[in-house]
């Protein structure tokens, strides 16, 4: 396929980051609130529940059900057409299987959001949910291993998130200009705070194989139930929600400005190569 006929994926890619924005600054932003008023923090389907109560909430549904489906339809096309230049070896095609993966998973956040517009359902039972879907794994033949080992996966891409954005690998992916680098802390800080939660959810999972109890298992909502359980929990929560709004904005920033190299070319100049440059000039 020529070059020219994959454009159509970049208006997908901006439409699928910018949902993904919208749907983490609910959770940062209904969650911030309610820890300022002394409640807890909300995970995902809290949050999008909220939303469903709220007079202007039908609209933002409406926008991350889109936003989820064109982040799952860009995940699959780009991983197909190497569109990230992943490669064909085992490397990349590892990191494209998990683009699958990951688009998959928001799609699933697209169809509750679809669910509390369209259906009416409630969306407080996410973590029940979870529950049930652990507790028929957990009775399948070497069921608990599957639980550990599914933790152990999702542990590792929290960690992947949080190297990620401590390397500052996220830079060989934004244009360069004054607003992704002048929001380069912003950007590392919200990547890490997104892998935290990641590395949480990976942990009650993994705990949920070891103990043989799916309730131990969840998402975001457990998560941010058992770090407030622990020592300076409060606070802890209350710096990962705000972590979570900087991801929130990394999130908008690689929808205006993310680089898809094999529709753009290689004459773009990515932020990684002018903080090497600008490094350089100073030494």
């Amino acid at each position: 396929m020529a070059q020219t006929d994959l454009s159509w994926t970049v208006p997908v890619m901006r439409a699928g980051y910018a949902g993904r924005g919208i749907t983490y600054l609910a959770v940062a932003g209904f969650s911030l609130f309610a820890i300022w008023h002394g409640g807890q923090a909300q995970g995902t389907s809290s949050a999008l529940a909220q939303l469903e109560d709220s007079s202007w909430g039908s609209l933002v549904l409406f926008l991350i059900f889109i936003g989820m489906l064109a982040y799952a339809v860009w995940r699959v096309i780009a991983a197909f057409y190497d569109l990230e230049c992943r490669g064909d070896d085992a490397k990349g095609l590892g990191a494209r299987a998990a683009m699958i993966i990951t688009g998959i998973l928001h799609l699933g956040l697209g169809f509750l959001a679809f669910s509390l517009l369209f259906l009416g359902a409630s969306g407080s039972g996410g973590g029940s949910t979870t529950g049930e879907v652990v507790r028929w794994v957990l009775g399948l033949p070497g069921g608990r291993w599957i639980v550990m080992a599914i933790g152990a996966g999702i542990f590792g891409a929290g960690v992947y998130y949080m190297y990620k954005g401590w390397a500052g690998k996220y830079r060989r992916h934004l244009r360069a200009n004054p607003v992704t680098l002048n929001f380069n802390v912003v950007l590392k800080a919200g990547l890490i705070a997104q892998g935290a939660v990641i590395c949480i959810v990976g942990i009650l999972f993994f705990n949920a194989g070891w103990t043989f109890n799916p309730e131990e298992a969840g998402g975001t909502d457990k998560a941010f139930s058992w770090l407030t359980g622990q020592a300076y929990g409060r606070v802890l929560v209350g710096a990962i929600c705000l972590g979570l709004l900087a991801f929130a904005l990394f999130c908008f920033v690689n929808a205006r400005y993310r680089i898809v190299p094999r529709v753009a070319g290689d004459d773009v100049e990515t932020m990684a190569a002018k903080l090497r440059a600008m490094a350089e000039g100073r030494a």
